[in-house]
């Protein structure tokens, strides 16, 4: 009978912090021209772009970024722009478009591509990828557009259904390449935040002993940390085969109605930010909720005293959303494998869902 520790996601999930520290120093070598090339570039603004897990990248960093960037950064999901993209072209605007892909293979990719090649074929490219062989990284533009290609190493081309290192390794890209922090902080950056993983992974496996599935579970958090809230609630959701419903929202947009979302055995798990002001409304909400649900219905996470599991980083939030959604990868596996499920491929005999999204019907775009 196969143990936790013999599924692939597990050891992905495990790998993370070599391969943050590893690829820190291999990105710090390149760091300083690709940001050259971004200021260079001509754009007036940056989209980020994917579908699903990658398209929340694009929601984290543009809130986690926003004030210290110089050019607007937009969120722009790739199922949002291959469906409608009229709504996306503004006259005068010229969109350094940073698309993310695990496989790079996937529909909205290709479509996505195609429309950039149709509408804006000078717009400049960015794509950030972990397949070496995928269109992200071998497709060139046909128009005059400038392009780059960044290529993750091969051990964040996750082999599991869930996207884990391939993901938070996106992130630490896009935030290296658009932060203003200097070359060398990005890699020290990098190399505390492994030292942090590798601390919160050995958390977790001993957190999870002897827990129950939750019937359902609850990831709340405050600026970009409410996007990691998002992938958190994905991880959890997508592992255990929606067999544990998962939400998530702003610590507090939570209390507007989703809060009706907590039953009998929901798990609320609140990601505490690192900024004395905003933290104070995470932890109002982790009172309340544990006033009204009793202590099992919460879980703090974050630095400092107040934290059930601990995040042994000082760094900004959004550099310390990677930490935070480790936890919810331990969750999901741990549940994924106690509901007797293929946590390499939950859905698997189904049909329902694939590891590459297939099925999609793209259509000529129309211009105008």
């Amino acid at each position: 009978m196969s143990t936790l520790m013999d599924w692939n996601t597990t050891k992905e999930i495990l790998a993370q912090p070599k391969i943050w520290e590893a690829w820190g120093e291999e990105l710090s070598r390149t760091l300083s021209d690709l940001r050259n090339w971004v200021t260079s570039s001509g754009a007036t603004e940056v989209w980020f772009c994917g579908a699903g897990t990658s398209a929340y990248i694009g929601d984290l960093v543009s809130r986690g970024l926003a004030a210290s960037c110089k050019l607007p950064l937009v969120s722009v999901p790739t199922t949002d722009l291959v469906s409608c993209p009229q709504l996306f072209k503004k006259e005068g605007t010229v969109p350094l478009v940073v698309s993310f892909g695990r496989s790079g293979n996937s529909a909205e990719t290709i479509g996505t591509l195609d429309l950039l090649d149709a509408f804006f074929p000078n717009a400049p490219r960015l794509n950030i990828t972990c397949n070496k062989e995928s269109a992200l990284a071998t497709r060139r533009p046909k128009g005059g557009a400038e392009q780059r290609v960044v290529v993750l190493p091969d051990e964040c081309h996750d082999s599991g259904f869930a996207m884990t290192s391939s993901f938070t390794t996106m992130v630490l890209t896009a935030l290296a390449i658009f932060s203003n922090d200097p070359v060398e902080t990005v890699a020290a950056n990098m190399k505390e935040l492994s030292k942090a993983a590798s601390l919160v992974l050995s958390q977790m496996q001993e957190f999870v002993k002897g827990q129950d599935t939750p019937t359902r579970t609850v990831f709340v958090g405050s600026g970009p940390l409410t996007f990691m809230a998002r992938e958190s609630a994905l991880k959890v959701m997508e592992l255990a085969a929606g067999e544990i419903p998962a939400l998530w929202d702003s610590c507090l947009g939570f209390r507007h109605g989703p809060k009706s979302f907590i039953v009998e055995g929901t798990r609320v798990f609140v990601f505490l930010s690192n900024d004395s002001f905003t933290r104070k409304y995470d932890l109002d909400l982790a009172e309340e909720i544990k006033q009204q649900f009793g202590e099992l219905a919460i879980t703090v996470v974050g630095h400092g005293s107040e934290a059930d599991v601990a995040i042994p980083s000082g760094l900004s939030d959004v550099w310390n959303s990677v930490l935070c959604v480790l936890v919810a990868q331990w969750l999901g596996i741990f549940y994924s494998h106690k509901l007797n499920l293929n946590v390499d491929d939950p859905f698997v005999g189904r049909g329902t869902l694939t590891r590459v999204v297939s099925g999609v019907k793209l259509y000529e775009p129309i211009a105008g």
